[in-house]
């Protein structure tokens, strides 16, 4: 069990834990009325369309708590790009056991592998250019630390993994703050408050919000919702005087 864990986060392994009560509950009824307990079986993990693979830590992790004896070799790694009819593993232990944690190993897997595959798209769209993919907050509740592998699995790269790791003034932040030069006072206050270590970022909506930004000294600045055309605009009007 301690190779798949040493893998995964405490709370990732807390939420691995709470998917296998929600779905075993008490017992495996079906699996241990038609299944002779002696019974021994093998298993195939095999990708019916074309994606990218992420979260095999997390099946191993499962089977381990399931059932010790399964053994998984996993045969493609994480962040590999998949052809459909890839086996990416094998299973092998008692039948009961590759039976009851199924739905569980492939309820994470599938997510998982959802999100490397849809990063992976946006990391080629922007193939060839300075651009980088990064993520965002906006993860399944209790999911961030696993997705954000995924994220890193399809070639993207993470942004905070919560609020105590950065500084990023948003708009509701400065509507709260309120009134005239409220993106200069915010980026001030932040900047007097937080470890030098840390980088200032702040969320502007308009050209006007991104020259205030930029004179008062923000390392980064979060274009948000902009057009095409405004967003063009944005970057030749920063000159490269901050991160966009």
């Amino acid at each position: 069990m301690a190779a798949a864990d040493e893998l995964l986060d405490t709370g990732s392994l807390t939420l691995l834990e709470l998917a296998l009560a929600e779905d075993i509950g008490s017992g495996d009824i079906t699996t241990r009325a038609t299944i002779p307990a002696e019974r021994q079986a093998t298993g195939r993990l095999l990708v019916k369309g074309a994606g990218v693979l992420s979260g095999m830590p997390v099946v191993r992790a499962v089977y381990a708590r399931v059932d010790a004896r399964v053994v998984v070799e996993q045969l493609v790694a994480d962040g590999a790009a998949l052809a459909p009819g890839t086996i990416v593993a094998t299973l092998a232990g008692p039948a009961r056991a590759l039976l009851t944690g199924e739905r569980v190993a492939l309820n994470f897997l599938q997510r998982l592998s959802g999100v490397a595959t849809v990063t992976a798209a946006y990391v080629a769209a922007v193939a060839g250019t300075r651009a980088r993919i990064i993520d965002t907050r906006k993860t399944t509740p209790g999911l961030r630390v696993l997705q954000k592998q995924a994220i890193r699995d399809g070639g993207g790269h993470n942004h905070r993994l919560g609020l105590a790791d950065g500084v990023l003034i948003k708009d509701n932040h400065l509507a709260a703050i309120g009134g005239a030069e409220r993106v200069t006072r915010a980026i001030r206050a932040a900047r007097e408050a937080a470890p030098h270590t840390l980088k200032i970022e702040v969320e502007v909506t308009t050209l006007a919000e991104l020259d205030e930004a930029l004179a008062a000294g923000a390392d980064i600045i979060l274009l948000d919702n902009m057009d095409p055309p405004l967003l063009a605009q944005a970057v030749r009007q920063t000159q490269g005087r901050a991160l966009l």
